[in-house]
């Protein structure tokens, strides 16, 4: 099952020698197959993507994602760009500059949409209860939506614990995505 750690302001520092010394240590310890940088607070995010592009580099399988920002994507040389779920018409633009797009859904009718659009993989949530993101799916809806889709699919949402990641791996799902797994 694929990994994709999605980082978090609240677990990282905006120093880069930190913030690279953390990140370096969960990718060694956790070994993801995909990195986000994800902070919507950061007014240097460009530079601290930079950072985490770099990081990400000095290993072979992780695949980095910038969030949001098409352009800044490509400019790093980011394997691919995380869209939110209004970034739909976004989808051809990146895939047009080469970059690998993951976008948020969070219903059937938006996966369906996504993978028409063309974008290579989808997080799909909330899976299980994570705070101030709703109702979880659950399993059986994931698996419901797994069997009538082709795009990969990745689970996000209160995927904490080793427990969840074997429920996880009893479907199809392409893999999972969390933030708090991984530190």
């Amino acid at each position: 099952m694929n990994k994709y750690l999605i980082t978090s302001r609240e677990f990282y520092t905006d120093t880069p020698s930190i913030f690279c010394n953390i990140l370096h240590e969960q990718f060694t310890q956790h070994l993801p197959d995909y990195a986000l940088y994800r902070d919507k607070s950061n007014p240097n995010y460009d530079i601290q993507a930079a950072h985490f592009v770099e990081v990400c580099s000095q290993f072979d399988n992780i695949k980095s994602f910038i969030h949001q920002d098409v352009s800044l994507a490509k400019e790093l040389n980011a394997v691919g760009v995380h869209l939110t779920s209004k970034q739909f018409e976004e989808i051809q633009h990146a895939k047009s500059l080469g970059l690998q797009v993951i976008i948020s859904t969070h219903t059937h009718q938006e996966v369906s949409r996504a993978q028409m659009l063309g974008a290579d993989a989808v997080t799909y949530s909330p899976i299980f209860f994570s705070p101030g993101k709703g109702e979880p799916k659950g399993i059986e809806d994931l698996k419901e939506l797994l069997s009538k889709t082709n795009i990969k699919v990745f689970a996000l949402g209160g995927v904490v614990e080793e427990s969840h990641v074997k429920m996880l791996e009893e479907t199809e799902v392409h893999g999972f995505a969390s933030i708090r797994y991984f530190y």
